[in-house]
């Protein structure tokens, strides 16, 4: 089964806890802080495998998980990092954070990798925290929680060239004859539901990957027929090469197929029309085809045209001698622009509200990645750990904040899931 776009979401490893431990031996009075640190916690990471052709492997993982790191232990040791969960994809898959909007990845090379999310760093251990004014701290950390994301998984077939027509107009018989791809061929509409590569070998020896791609009708850009599932593939493509049924054998006038699928195009991506074309005028052996194609040239004079009987091949090696040579002249068409780069980095830098505070029903909400960030890794339960953390929260302006709107000794104060009484 052909599965090209995925919503899943991800979870990175939780970092591991820190220890509170003190050193106690015989003959070393007050040892002192002995807790180790906890290890990293499991970054996500997705990674080109270049036998993969489809993303159904992840249709089913609706939620991705890393492991937890190792937890500190006594003796000052420090827990182990945890492995690196690594989901293994196709080449020309682009990730995009769902919250964003933003592309994290395009992975169009063979060894290409990115991190969608970092695990979370490992709790400090007690001795971390000794210092000259605090030999003996009493507290320690956990760790830090793994970083979250809401993912589209989009696969984008990685091909030279693209051919795109209205259903039937001979697409699958020009690749099957071209090449040794072998797609389903049938009188009948939507024959091709899913892409199909071929690679063609030219009289003189150039190379390149050829995309069927599933029949256009009007309104594809809007979703009807297959819709914009199958037109992203067109992006990658450096040239577009036009399949057009020139016989007009079901009364459908080849210069409207041909305006009609540029119109879909642009209304998809405005760039796609500005890209190198060639058109193919297919099934030149029917009695109408001479007279039909005379019509068009009279009104497309700016594209070259081949004549094609892709039944029996006929002119189907000149075209592709043409394709083989125009596409050493054209660069690759970035698919990710500078402009989204930017974006990402000035979102990366994007100063943001550190907390926000809301009374429900006599009880004050504080909200904030940083304030409940604070809260997962602080390890209460000792005097000196509730008094840091106390400490910590005072410092980013919540006390202040709190008593001016009114707060009284006594009051409750939530964040996430743990109550406070305000002092």
């Amino acid at each position: 089964m052909f599965v090209d776009e995925v919503l899943l979401k991800v979870e990175a490893g939780k970092g591991g806890d820190g220890c509170l431990a003190f050193r106690r031996e015989k003959y070393v009075p007050m040892g002192g802080p002995f807790g180790g640190n906890g290890g990293h916690g499991s970054d996500i990471v997705f990674k080109v495998d270049e036998g993969l052709h489809t993303l159904i492997d992840l249709r089913y993982m609706k939620v991705i998980k890393g492991d937890k790191g190792e937890n500190g232990k006594g003796k000052n040791q420090n827990g182990k990092n945890a492995e690196r969960t690594v989901i293994r994809v196709p080449q020309g898959t682009v990730v995009t954070d769902t919250d964003t909007g933003l592309v994290l990845a395009d992975l169009k090379n063979k060894d290409d990798e990115v991190v969608v999310a970092e695990g979370g760093r490992g709790g400090r251990g007690n001795t971390a925290f000794k210092t000259q004014s605090n030999p003996a701290p009493n507290f320690c950390e956990n760790g830090e929680p793994g970083e979250r994301r809401n993912l589209k998984v989009e696969l984008k077939l990685l091909a030279d060239v693209g051919l795109v027509g209205m259903p039937s107009a001979g697409k699958s018989t020009i690749i099957s004859v071209v090449s040794k791809a072998k797609p389903k061929i049938a009188a009948y509409h939507f024959t091709t539901l899913t892409p199909n590569l071929g690679v063609v070998k030219t009289r003189n020896n150039k190379s390149f990957v050829l995309a069927d791609l599933p029949g256009l009708i009007e309104g594809a850009s809007n979703g009807e027929g297959l819709g914009i599932r199958f037109l992203k593939h067109i992006e990658r493509t450096r040239m577009i090469c036009y399949v057009l049924d020139m016989s007009g054998f079901e009364g459908r006038d080849p210069y409207d197929d041909y305006v009609t699928i540029k119109n879909e195009l642009k209304a998809f991506n405005e760039k796609l029309i500005k890209r190198e074309s060639v058109i193919i005028a297919n099934k030149m052996d029917m009695d109408s085809s001479k007279e039909n194609l005379e019509n068009f040239k009279k009104k497309v004079k700016d594209v070259k045209i081949f004549e094609v009987t892709a039944m029996i091949g006929e002119g189907l090696e000149d075209a592709m001698d043409y394709l083989g040579n125009k596409l050493d002249e054209i660069k690759e068409e970035k698919l990710v622009d500078d402009e989204s780069t930017e974006s990402y980095v000035l979102y990366k830098f994007k100063k943001e509200v550190p907390f926000t505070i809301d009374k429900e029903n006599d009880v004050y909400v504080v909200r904030g990645k940083e304030v409940e960030r604070l809260l997962e890794m602080a390890r209460l339960g000792t005097d000196e750990a509730e008094l840091r953390f106390a400490n910590k929260l005072r410092k980013m302006g919540i006390d202040d904040e709190l008593i001016k709107m009114g707060i009284q000794e006594g009051d409750k104060v939530r964040i996430l899931d743990t109550e406070f009484d305000f002092k």
